[in-house]
C-alpha cells in the first residue's frame, strides 16, 4: 500500500519538469493522477508531453490520464476538474504547479503579459481550489499544494546582487508572493474541514529543461540547485494524512525537518 493509495490527484503543468516529477511520484504511491497542461503536443524546444507521461506512469503500474487545459482560460479550468472527476473520481489532492514564467524588467511589461501572468499563476490556483474544495469538505479531507518560487522573497540590499539588479523576476515573484498569501489564508479557513493547504518552493532553483531554456539562473545559484526528486518528495510529504498545513515551505528544508529521505520518482529506493 502506497501513501496515496486510493487517492485522486490533479497536477497542473505536468508534461515536464517539476509537475511531471510530482505526478510520477504520486502515482508511484498509489494515486490516480490527472495530468494537465496547456497542450498535448510536443514542444518545439523542450522534451516531454502529457501522453508520454501517462505512458511512463502506466509502465510503472500506475494510473494516469492526460487532460489538455490552458490555465488562463476559465472554461478550460472548469472542464479540467469535471473531466478529472468523471474519469478518476472525486478529487482528493490538487497540486497547482503550472505557471507563466516571463522574465522582463518592469518597464518592459505590457498589460497583456501582466494579465497572463496573474491569470496562470494566481487566478487559476484560486479557481481550481474553489472547484475542488466543496467535495473535500463533504468528505472531511483534502490536500492543496501550491508550487511557489524563491523569487517571492524580497531582494536584499543595497548593495543588490546581479539577479536583483536585473529585475527580470519581479512580476513572477509578485505572483508567487500572492500565491503564498493565498495558501496561508485558505489554510486557516479550511483547517476545521480537514483540508491541508500549503505553499512550497525550492530553496534556490530546480534546473528543469524549462528553467534552463529561460536562462535566468545565475551561476552563483546553480551550485545550490536541487534535484527535481527533492521537490517531488517534499510535495508528497505535504499531501499525505497528518501532514502540516499553512506552511510557506522550502523543499529541502522541509524534508530535513520531517526526517524524510529523497526517493527516486518511481519510489523504488533512495535517490543516490
Amino acid at each position: 500500500m502506497g501513501e496515496l493509495e486510493g487517492k485522486v490527484a490533479i497536477v497542473t503543468g505536468a508534461s515536464r519538469g517539476i509537475g511531471a516529477a510530482i505526478a510520477e511520484r504520486f502515482a508511484a504511491e498509489g494515486a490516480a493522477v490527472a495530468l494537465a497542461a496547456r497542450t498535448v503536443d510536443p514542444h518545439e524546444r523542450l522534451p516531454g508531453t502529457l501522453p508520454e507521461m501517462v505512458e511512463r506512469i502506466e509502465k510503472q503500474g500506475g494510473r494516469a490520464v492526460a487532460i489538455q487545459a490552458d490555465m488562463t482560460d476559465p472554461d478550460d479550468r472548469a472542464r479540467l476538474v469535471r473531466e478529472a472527476q468523471r474519469r478518476l473520481g472525486p478529487i482528493d489532492i490538487l497540486v497547482n504547479n503550472a505557471a507563466a514564467s516571463f522574465y522582463k524588467p518592469f518597464l518592459d511589461w505590457t498589460d497583456r503579459r501582466m494579465e497572463v501572468a496573474f491569470a496562470a499563476n494566481v487566478r487559476a490556483c484560486f479557481d481550481l481550489a474553489q472547484r475542488v474544495v466543496p467535495e473535500m469538505k463533504e468528505r472531511g479531507a483534502g490536500w492543496i499544494l501550491n508550487i511557489s518560487s524563491s523569487t517571492a522573497a524580497h531582494p536584499q540590499g543595497p548593495p543588490y546582487d546581479e539577479f536583483a539588479k536585473n529585475g527580470g523576476s519581479l512580476i513572477y515573484g509578485m505572483t508567487k508572493a500572492a500565491l503564498d498569501r493565498f495558501s496561508t489564508g485558505i489554510a486557516g479557513e479550511l483547517h476545521a474541514d480537514g483540508i491541508s493547504v500549503n505553499s512550497m518552493a525550492p530553496l534556490a532553483a530546480v534546473l528543469t529543461p524549462g528553467v534552463e531554456a529561460l536562462g535566468v539562473v545565475p551561476e552563483e545559484y546553480r551550485a545550490s540547485a536541487e534535484p527535481v526528486e527533492a521537490m517531488a518528495e517534499a510535495a508528497l510529504a505535504l499531501c499525505v494524512p497528518g501532514c502540516p498545513t499553512g506552511l510557506v515551505a522550502h523543499s529541502t528544508t522541509l524534508l530535513e525537518e520531517l526526517g524524510r529521505e529523497v526517493r527516486t520518482l518511481d519510489g523504488a529506493g533512495p535517490l543516490q
